[in-house]
């Protein structure tokens, strides 16, 4: 039996710090497998779920930018961690029975599916994770970008922004501890504000499709699944 939820179509950002150790780079199997027990339990809402993968805990591509081609370059080898980080989320959800669906929008068909609207679509309508990888498949576009345009393109109710704070602030919480934490918010105020959970293009997107985001803490224990069932977890960003 399903829970009553608010959204029924979720497009999940994840960024690739949730793949790595607590010190350095690379892929922990641990947190990987906390990472599935968490989206498992946000399908076990009866939501459908598509995942968008971040891969900073292998490569920032914004670190090898020299300008010019490089930079594309650069941004290609970002793309590719995303992928790992997807294999690595694949093999763990289905560990605990959680039927997926790999897609890449870099053509690597040894490895994952194509991106292809439609048929992300009829996966999540059959039920299965959807764990979207490589970006949107172009240089110089953020995977934050790449969640608000599937977002748009599978027709999905929210964009959830998973991060490691309870919210959207006035300033890092970490370094200003007086800093306002916002509890709903427009698109309008975050652009103007120039507040930096997500890039103006993400934003920006999501404006003119009307999809609202939730930013929230994805450490805590059943925040997605809240999140997806419309209670008031971390910050709304919409029209108010």
């Amino acid at each position: 039996m399903t829970e009553r939820i608010r959204y029924h179509r979720v497009v999940l950002k994840i960024s690739g710090e949730f793949f790595g150790r607590k010190q350095g780079a690379g892929v922990d199997l641990e947190a990987v497998q906390d990472l599935a027990k968490r989206v498992q339990a946000a399908s076990g809402t009866g939501a459908q779920l598509a995942v968008v993968i971040g891969g900073g805990n292998i490569v920032r591509g914004a670190r090898f930018r020299y300008g010019g081609e490089e930079q594309a370059a650069a941004d290609y080898m970002g793309m590719l961690a995303t992928v790992i980080n997807g294999m690595a989320l694949q093999i763990a959800l289905e560990h605990i029975g959680v039927v997926t669906r790999l897609q890449s929008a870099i053509w690597m068909q040894e490895l994952a599916e194509p991106y292809i609207r439609r048929r992300c679509i009829r996966h999540l309508d059959k039920g299965r994770v959807v764990l979207l990888a490589g970006g949107t498949g172009n240089p110089h576009f953020t995977t934050d970008t790449t969640a608000a345009l599937r977002a748009t393109e599978i027709g999905a109710d929210v964009l959830l922004k998973a991060t490691k704070v309870d919210g959207i602030y006035s300033a890092d919480p970490v370094e200003h501890p007086d800093a306002e934490r916002y509890d709903r918010l427009t698109y309008l105020d975050v652009l103007n504000r120039q507040l930096k959970v997500m890039d103006v293009t993400a934003i920006s997107l999501c404006m003119d499709n009307k999809i609202p985001i939730v930013v929230f803490d994805m450490k805590k224990d059943g925040n997605i699944a809240a999140a997806i069932r419309g209670e008031p977890v971390g910050t709304f960003v919409g029209e108010i």
